[in-house]
C-alpha cells in the first residue's frame, strides 16, 4: 500500500478540524463554569483550535514521509569529487636550504622553517578534501609524492630528508618545478589546484614563464631565510631572494608571503584553498523537515494544554475579584 503524506496530512486536517467544531459546542454548555460570567476564554485562547489542528497534519506528514522515504545510514562521510582541492608543493632542496638563519632569532635551518610553515598550513585545512603531491626541485626537478590522501607520507619528505643529493650540483632552477608541476596538474578540474612554491630565492630568466593549466587557481611562493643578512656558502653569500620570489609570485599572478619569522596568515590561506560548500539550509533533505515537523507538532501538543490551563482564562473559581467585593 503507498502511502502519500500529503493527503494524509490533509485527511488529518479536515478531521481534526471536525472533532474541533464537536469540541467547540461541548465546550459552550458548560462556558460559564468554565471561564466564568464572561463565558469567554482569553483572546488568545481561540487560536487553541487552529493550533491543534496545524500541529496534528504536521505530525502525520511528517511521520508518514519518514515512512515513504528512503532510511538514512550513517557512515563515514565520503568527500565529494567537487570538493576536492590538489595541493601541488615545490620545495626547493639545494644546500643552501640547510643554513641556519631561519626563524625566530635565525636559529632554524631554512628547511626545519619550510617543514613549519607546511604543518601549520595542514593544520587549517581541511586535510580529508587534499590530495597532495610533492615535487624537488634543484638542479632541475622530480617528483617525489603525487596526488596523494596520506599527509604523513608528505611530512615525511618535509621533514629533514635531504633529497638534494638525487640532483647533480648546480644552480636551482625553480622554473623546472614550476613546469613540471604545470604538466602534473594540467588533467585535474578546472580551478582545483593551488601550488605552494618554498624556497630562499633563485635567480630566474626574464623569458620562459611557466604556463599554468585551467586547473589552478592559486600559487603561493614563500620565502624562507634571512633576507637581510647572508650566510657564506661555497664562496657565495646566500640570503632570502625576496625581490625574486616576490618577482615569480607576480609574473604568476600569485601571492608572495615571507615566512622566515611569520607563519601564512589564515586568510590568505583561506583564499587559496576553501572550497564553497552548501549552506545548512540548502543541505536539508525531505527527511530534516520531516523531523522538523515531527518535533514542531509534538511540542505544541504536549505544551498547548499546560499554556491553557495556566493562561486559558482569567477567571479562578473562589477567588473574588475587588469589584465583586465592593458590590
Amino acid at each position: 500500500m503507498v502511502v502519500n503524506p500529503e493527503i494524509s496530512a490533509l485527511a488529518a486536517l479536515v478531521l481534526t478540524i471536525g472533532a474541533e467544531m464537536i469540541h467547540s459546542r461541548r465546550i459552550k454548555t458548560i462556558a460559564t463554569l468554565s471561564f466564568g460570567p464572561s463565558a469567554l476564554p482569553s483572546s488568545w485562547a481561540r487560536i487553541a483550535p487552529a493550533t491543534r489542528c496545524v500541529a496534528v497534519s504536521l505530525g502525520i506528514w511528517g511521520l508518514t514521509t519518514l515512512l515513504t522515504i528512503q532510511p538514512k545510514v550513517h557512515k563515514a562521510k565520503a568527500v565529494d569529487p567537487d570538493e576536492i582541492r590538489h595541493i601541488v608543493i615545490v620545495l626547493d632542496v639545494s644546500p643552501s636550504m640547510k643554513i641556519k638563519d631561519a626563524g625566530e632569532g635565525g636559529v632554524k635551518r631554512r628547511r626545519e622553517r619550510a617543514f613549519e610553515l607546511m604543518e601549520s598550513f595542514f593544520k587549517r585545512v581541511r586535510v580529508e578534501q587534499m590530495r597532495l603531491s610533492l615535487i624537488a626541485v634543484y638542479n632541475g626537478a622530480k617528483p617525489v609524492v603525487v596526488d596523494t590522501k596520506d599527509a604523513e607520507v608528505v611530512r615525511n619528505f618535509l621533514d629533514g630528508m635531504d633529497m638534494y643529493t638525487a640532483f647533480e650540483s648546480g644552480k636551482t632552477h625553480l622554473f623546472d618545478g614550476l613546469n613540471l608541476a604545470a604538466e602534473i596538474s594540467s588533467e585535474w578540474r578546472q580551478d582545483s589546484t593551488t601550488i605552494v612554491l618554498l624556497s630562499d630565492g633563485d635567480t630566474v630568466p626574464s623569458v620562459g614563464i611557466p604556463k599554468m593549466p585551467r586547473s589552478v587557481n592559486g600559487i603561493l611562493v614563500i620565502g624562507v631565510g634571512n633576507p637581510i643578512k647572508g650566510t657564506f656558502l661555497d664562496g657565495q653569500n646566500s640570503k632570502q631572494d625576496a625581490s625574486t620570489l616576490r618577482q615569480i609570485a607576480l609574473r604568476l599572478n600569485g601571492t608572495y608571503h615571507d615566512g622566515n619569522v611569520k607563519h601564512i596568515p589564515s586568510e590568505t590561506i583561506s583564499s587559496l584553498v576553501s572550497v564553497e560548500e552548501k549552506s545548512a539550509l540548502e543541505k536539508m533533505t525531505r527527511r530534516e523537515y520531516a523531523l522538523i515537523a515531527i518535533g514542531l507538532s509534538a511540542l505544541s501538543l504536549a505544551a498547548l494544554p499546560l499554556i491553557l490551563n495556566s493562561f486559558g482564562t482569567q477567571w479562578r473559581v473562589g477567588i473574588r475579584s475587588n469589584s465583586d467585593i465592593k458590590k
